[in-house]
């Protein structure tokens, strides 16, 4: 887990975030990579408004624990004492197929950094970040009312939610 001081935040972020590992079944060095980063990414800039929460007083910095409970990704948000500030439910219905697509072409990608030429890389890196954006303004939208984010932070959290889809 990568943390940042709450002094040193901005109010309306994330400033701890954790991946429920049970959820996770199964990962590889590629993918605890991403993992990685996407965490990095994320603490090091985010944007990140629980509006519920916000509207009570709660005005961050934020911890976020991400977990898939009966097919829907619940996203705990507490605040840093850790108090439980709410639970949001998202159905992921919606995210199967980019989730899928997603892990069909970042497979395709990791093989295509391993033999592949820079042109097929290339095009293979461009139809990966398509993917990947769509499913980012699929999350915001599903998101919206609850959660006021910018698009950076929804990239990284889809990468995230694609983590806690990996089966052995």
């Amino acid at each position: 887990m990568v943390e940042i001081p709450p002094d040193s935040a901005s109010s309306f972020r994330i400033a701890h975030i954790a991946l429920d590992e049970e959820t996770i079944l199964w990962r590889n060095a590629d993918v605890e990579q991403e993992r990685r980063v996407a965490i990095y990414d994320l603490i090091e800039e985010n944007t990140f408004k629980p509006v519920r929460s916000a509207e009570r007083g709660a005005n961050g910095p934020y911890r976020l624990q991400l977990a898939v409970r009966d097919g829907r990704l619940a996203m705990d948000i507490s605040d840093t004492d850790e108090d439980l500030l709410e639970t949001l439910l998202i159905g992921l219905a919606r995210f199967r197929r980019p989730i899928r697509e997603y892990f069909a072409i970042c497979d395709s990608y990791y093989q295509a950094i391993r033999k592949a030429t820079p042109s097929e890389i290339e095009t293979i890196d461009m139809a990966r970040r398509g993917i990947h954006n769509n499913a980012a303004e699929l999350l915001q939208e599903r998101l919206e009312g609850k959660v006021e984010t910018d698009f950076a932070t929804a990239r990284r959290l889809f990468t995230l939610i694609c983590v806690l889809h990996i089966k052995g």
